[in-house]
C-alpha cells in the first residue's frame, strides 16, 4: 500500500458541506466527487452507524428526506428520542449496511436538482476515506476528510458508539495521526474531550445558538454562549485545534463582523464557519444576494476556512448550471 498523503493545508481552507450538496444529493460519493472537482481541499462525511455497526455518510441517522427508505421499507417507520426532541422517521441504527444498500439517494431541497435522485448509494466511511485518497493521489494534492460525529451520546447510549469504529477506520489508512489531512467535529463536548485523550488528530468544536446536546445529559457542560467567550475559548484551546461557528455568531445577516474571530485567534484557535450557500434566501442581507461578496467579507473578516455546499463559488471554478 502506497505511504498514505499527509495534510497540507492552504490558508483558506475550503471544505465541501455534505459533498458538493448544492450540485449533488448530499453525502454520496459523486457529491464527494464533484465536490473536489470544484476545488475543495475537504470533503465533509456526517457519521452515523448502522444496526451491524458500519459507519455510513448520512447528515442524521434518520434518513428518511435523504433516502428512498419509505418506499422500499415503510415498516420501519418509528419514533424515537433525539437530543431531546421526538422525531419520527427510519434510522440507521435499525438497518443493516446490507439493507441500506438497497437504498438510494435523493435531493433534501425541493428547490434544488431532482436530476440525480435514485442513482447514488449511500457510502460507508471507509468508502469515504478511500475515495479521498484516490482523488488526491490523480490529483497530486490532498484531498483531506472532516468528518462529524452526529448525536454521538445517543449512539454511545445503545451500545452503538461511533468514536471507536471513527479511529480504526483512520489507523486502517494511516490517518489517526496529527499530520494527516483530516479534521473531527462534533456539536457536543463530551466525545471531543474524549476523543483527545485518544487521537491526536485535529478537532474541531461546532457551535451555534442555544448549548450543547450533551448538556441535557451533564450540566457541567457549559453553553455555547460560555465556550464562546474569551475564558471558554482558553479552555477550548487546551484540546481542539479550531472552531466551528455558524456563520452568523462571526458576522450577524445585516451587521458588521462580531470580535469571535479575534478571540478565537487570540485563544490560539482556528475558525472555520458553516455554511455558504448561493442561494439568495442563504446569502446575508447585506449582500442583496451575492454570493460571492458574503465570501469575500468573512475572508476579510479573518476566518480560515469555510464550509460550502457550493464549493464553485468560493473557488472560483467554473461550473454548469442545471435547471432550478
Amino acid at each position: 500500500m502506497a505511504a498514505p498523503l499527509m495534510a497540507d493545508d492552504p490558508p483558506f481552507l475550503l471544505v465541501a458541506h455534505r459533498g458538493a450538496s448544492g450540485h449533488r444529493p448530499e453525502h454520496t460519493l459523486e457529491a464527494y466527487t464533484r465536490a473536489v472537482e470544484l476545488g475543495a481541499d475537504y470533503i465533509e462525511p456526517d457519521l452515523v452507524i448502522t444496526k451491524d455497526g458500519v459507519l455510513v455518510a448520512r447528515h442524521e441517522n434518520e434518513i428518511g428526506g435523504t433516502t428512498d427508505v419509505a418506499e422500499k421499507f415503510p415498516d420501519r417507520r418509528t419514533t424515537k428520542q433525539m437530543d431531546g426532541a421526538n422525531v419520527t422517521g427510519w434510522f440507521t441504527e435499525d438497518f443493516t449496511l446490507a439493507e441500506l444498500r438497497t437504498l438510494r439517494a435523493k435531493e433534501r431541497l425541493a428547490f434544488r436538482d431532482q436530476s440525480f435522485n435514485g442513482r447514488f448509494l449511500v457510502p460507508t466511511f471507509d468508502e469515504v476515506l478511500a475515495l479521498a485518497d484516490s482523488l488526491g493521489r490523480a490529483r497530486g494534492r490532498v484531498v483531506g476528510v472532516y468528518p462529524e460525529t452526529k448525536h454521538p451520546s445517543h449512539f454511545r447510549a445503545i451500545g452503538l458508539p461511533l468514536e471507536e469504529p471513527m479511529l480504526d477506520a483512520l489507523s486502517r489508512v494511516g490517518w489517526n495521526t496529527a499530520q494527516a489531512p483530516v479534521f473531527i467535529q462534533s456539536f457536543e463536548v463530551g466525545n471531543l474531550r474524549w476523543l483527545a485523550e485518544r487521537t491526536k488528530v485535529r478537532l474541531i468544536q461546532l457551535v451555534s445558538a442555544g448549548s450543547p446536546p450533551d448538556r441535557a445529559r451533564d450540566a457541567s457542560i457549559p453553553t455555547y454562549a460560555q465556550l464562546l467567550a474569551p475564558e471558554g475559548l482558553r479552555a477550548l484551546a487546551k484540546y481542539v485545534y479550531g472552531i466551528g461557528p455558524e456563520k452568523r455568531l462571526v458576522m450577524p445577516a445585516s451587521g458588521s463582523a462580531t470580535s469571535l474571530v479575534a478571540d478565537a485567534h487570540a485563544a490560539g484557535l482556528k475558525v472555520h464557519i458553516w455554511t455558504i450557500r448561493r442561494e439568495a434566501q442563504f446569502v446575508g442581507a447585506r449582500f442583496g444576494g451575492d454570493v460571492a461578496a458574503e465570501v469575500a467579507a468573512f475572508r476579510a473578516a479573518g476566518v480560515d476556512g469555510v464550509f460550502a455546499d457550493h464549493p464553485d463559488v468560493v473557488s472560483g471554478v467554473a461550473v454548469e448550471q442545471r435547471p432550478r
